[in-house]
């Protein structure tokens, strides 16, 4: 089986790994701090800080934004549930902006509307959470342009994006948000088995970043009351309702190597997207849009089947693709279809771009050691019954 995402571990990854299970350290030691200190550096922002997974870090980055009861929280339907379910962790409500139909990233216009119709009813988002699908940006910078007009904050959802660049520079600086996620998940671009981080330059939502990883506890006599004058060495003070979202020094030594070889990851997923966008012309498929402004990461290569071009329908070709051995997925299902967000309120036709869109996606085979021949095996797979 060809997957349709898997990881790429070389020998320094795993020199780097048994060094740490070597060492005094394997879990809250120096090889975070050299994580967060590689990737902030990477990122071009001030800080960065390491989780146990993306959905933690959203679930934080939340929280340090201020959300809670009643506020209302918007993001895209075209996304895992992570992107959405972090604003229901803190007792906020939930809502989506329809997506682009090039793109598949939130919709400017779409935005736009959405924000003059809850200024009129007073229900403006306190935050908005943009997802850089498939690894492409967002138009962020459109999107930090009315958060300064409609006052809300930004969480760029950059999990699929890690490496990837918006408006020639590197996606985590945060040049137009509060705080960036990225996911370290085996079929991310990078992994450290399981794992996430958060990039930001506000000193305040890093350390409370900090805090809220951690089970609210600090040991910064800076940062506790008043009780902890001439405490000895062994006190601690819980000053926030913190979670346990912390990373482990194996799991950060991983992604600190991982990291030194994430443009060559980023520079060969380029290729295996250009052959596949080459290997498909001609066919009636839709392959993914690359906006100007943005160069993706390319965690996916999603393509559509052009409606009514091919008695082939998505899943006739999904289940075809699979029984020869090639494991296409599909991304997403839209967040507002589920069951549970269903009993939320929401309904089927809310949202219709990302409805359509998911009604014909299919996600191809993207990973670094995907061969030209595998490639190729695929396409050929796809032309034979699409013909």
């Amino acid at each position: 089986m060809i997957p349709y995402g898997r990881q790429n571990i070389d020998q320094a990854d795993i020199d780097s790994v048994v060094e740490v299970l070597k060492s005094d350290f394997i879990t809250q030691g120096p090889a975070i701090e050299s994580f967060e200190n590689a990737v902030s550096a990477y990122c071009s922002s001030s800080y960065a800080v390491a989780v146990s997974n993306a959905t933690g870090a959203l679930h934080i980055a939340c929280l340090a934004l201020g959300i809670g009861q009643g506020d209302e929280v918007w993001t895209s339907p075209n996304t895992f549930v992570a992107s959405a379910n972090c604003a229901l962790y803190c007792g906020a409500n939930i809502d989506f902006v329809d997506i682009n139909p090039k793109t598949y990233n939130m919709d400017i216009d779409s935005l736009v509307s959405k924000l003059k119709l809850a200024e009129k009813k007073n229900r403006l988002p306190k935050v908005v959470i943009p997802v850089h699908f498939a690894g492409q940006s967002c138009d962020m910078k459109s999107i930090y342009d009315l958060s300064k007009i409609y006052g809300f904050k930004i969480i760029e959802d950059a999990s699929h994006a890690v490496g990837g660049k918006y408006a020639g520079q590197r996606i985590g600086n945060c040049l137009y948000s509060n705080a960036t996620v990225f996911s370290f998940h085996p079929v991310k671009i990078i992994t450290t088995g399981e794992g996430g981080m958060l990039t930001t330059n506000d000193n305040s939502l890093f350390e409370k970043f900090q805090l809220l990883r951690s089970h609210g506890i600090t040991r910064n006599p800076k940062r506790m009351t008043s009780e902890s004058v001439g405490a000895g060495a062994w006190y601690y003070q819980q000053t926030e309702l913190g979670f346990n979202y912390r990373m482990t020094d194996i799991q950060a030594a991983l992604g600190a190597s991982q990291l030194k070889r994430l443009d060559q990851f980023i520079s060969r997923r380029k290729e295996i997207a250009d052959n596949y966008t080459r290997l498909l012309k001609g066919l009636p498929i839709i392959t993914p849009f690359q906006d100007p402004k943005s160069e993706s990461a390319f965690h996916l290569y999603p393509i559509r089947l052009i409606p009514g071009s091919t008695k082939i329908n998505r899943k006739q070709l999904f289940e075809h693709l699979r029984s020869c051995g090639i494991g296409v997925q599909v991304h997403y299902i839209p967040v507002h279809t589920q069951p549970y967000y269903q009993k939320l309120g929401f309904r089927i036709g809310d949202f219709p771009e990302a409805e359509k869109y998911y009604e014909s996606v299919l996600s191809l085979p993207m990973f670094y050691d995907l061969t030209d021949e595998q490639q190729e095996y695929v396409v050929k797979t796809i032309k034979d019954i699409l013909s």
